[in-house]
């Protein structure tokens, strides 16, 4: 048993919760362990691939939003890393994915709280505060740890349909380990990317660029009515502002989900250089003839059969018929959904819901449970329903570890800074 009882345990080590220990590093008040499941610090090594950017600029780092002094910003990486000048001629506010990925990693080797290879298996109220069992996932064994708060940050695991999950396998594979099944998927004679967001066109592009040395069909297929572009206009982006997500979380639940909706443009959207890349790409390659590719928006991918080969069993939706469509490869850019673990289960009727689905967050990420406690757990997943726009927000996200920061010192260590938007959200007094 560690005799230690912490002001802070961090469930999951993602850039969210990473950015926390980052926060926290230099606060001598708080003390905090986080703990991950995982060998080591990969950000969605799957769809690291070459040439792709990060959809932020490079300040929306770990912790540059609450302190641009701080030992841990993106520059001071690209100070240490003596490449200061080759990114001054690079002379762009986006990052290579691949870039950030590996800045994160630098700072996670510099921080001792952090320790990989480390799994939560439960979580307990207890007089302390929470009683946080770790299981070292080498040798099984197990070490209580304690703590007055805990923070929730297991991110998200890929979905898929309900239909297609029994297909999945060396052919038919999430977009979340693209690179790792690249090579195989590229020995088939029809690869079919499905998916509406940046992540199906990136491995659309991707595959793309590389059909001539292998000669396969691709197809792309989306439920979305059309290949929407991603909202990118300066206005629209102050909705990922401290103003708007404040002004979000205080709109009532069923306005909240709707807001949602009309947030769509601006979250899951693709980016017009990359829409762009695509077209062009083609009308080059059409200029010597037909390009073997197939590209339909407003189809439904239902079902997968094998057969032979595979068939999707797809439905048109503006006309509401069916067909079956034959390849021998699938990529599902299905995107995620929020991992809760199994302990929080234990929590369920200590805690207020907003629905069968969605726990109720308050405005500095505690949940809220039905009697008060002075011991909170926050979380960093499934907060897109109070939160909106912040919820996987890299900018963002060093807003959230503001708010936690704060709470747990009880005084405001790092302030968060409002009305920094022309716009006005909330109706005039």
């Amino acid at each position: 048993m560690n005799e230690q009882v912490y002001d802070v345990i961090g469930i999951g080590i993602g850039p969210f919760n990473l950015g926390l220990a980052a926060l926290i590093e230099p606060v001598e008040e708080i003390s905090a362990v986080f703990f991950d499941k995982e060998e080591k610090f990969e950000w969605h090594p799957g769809m690291l691939i070459d040439g792709t950017d990060l959809q932020v600029p490079f300040l929306a780092d770990l912790v540059t939003f609450a302190d641009p002094t701080s030992p841990y910003t993106f520059l001071n990486y690209i100070h240490k890393q003596k490449r200061m000048y080759p990114f001054f001629y690079f002379n762009r506010f986006d990052i290579p994915r691949q870039e950030y990925n590996e800045y994160a990693k630098w700072v996670e080797a510099q921080l001792k709280s952090c320790h990989f290879q480390h799994e939560v298996v439960d979580v307990k109220n207890h007089e302390y505060g929470y009683e946080v069992t770790v299981k070292q996932t080498k040798s099984n064994k197990e070490e209580l740890f304690y703590a007055k708060h805990v923070v929730l940050g297991t991110g998200a695991v890929p979905f898929v349909p309900k239909g297609l999950k029994h297909s999945l396998g060396n052919d038919v594979v999430h977009s979340s380990s693209y690179l790792q099944h690249k090579e195989h998927l590229q020995q088939g004679h029809h690869i079919t990317v499905v998916g509406s967001g940046q992540s199906a066109a990136e491995i659309f592009y991707d595959l793309l660029k590389n059909q001539p040395t292998y000669g396969y069909h691709l197809s792309w297929f989306t439920r979305s009515s059309n290949f929407q572009q991603l909202d990118q206009s300066k206005l629209a982006q102050e909705l990922f502002s401290p103003d708007y997500v404040q002004h979000f979380h205080d709109l009532p639940f069923k306005e909240r989900i709707q807001a949602l909706e009309d947030l769509n443009p601006l979250r899951n959207g693709i980016e017009a250089s990359t829409l762009q890349h695509i077209y062009d790409l083609m009308y080059h390659r059409s200029i010597q003839g037909e390009v073997p590719v197939t590209i339909r928006a407003s189809i439904e991918v239902e079902g997968i059969t094998n057969e032979g080969g595979y068939h999707l069993h797809c439905r048109q939706k503006q006309t509401n018929k069916e067909f079956a469509y034959e390849t021998d490869r699938v990529v599902l850019a299905t995107g995620y959904k929020p991992h809760l673990p199994k302990w929080m289960d234990k929590f369920h009727n200590e805690i207020e819901w907003e629905d069968d689905k969605r726990f109720k967050v308050m405005k500095d990420y505690r949940l809220q449970f039905k009697t008060p406690r002075d011991h909170y757990m926050f979380t960093l997943t499934n907060i897109e329903h109070s939160h909106g726009s912040s919820a996987t927000n890299l900018g963002l996200s060093v807003q959230r570890n503001q708010c936690i920061v704060n709470t747990i010192a009880g005084k405001e260590i790092y302030p968060v800074s409002f009305n920094t938007t022309f716009q006005q959200f909330d109706l005039p007094e």
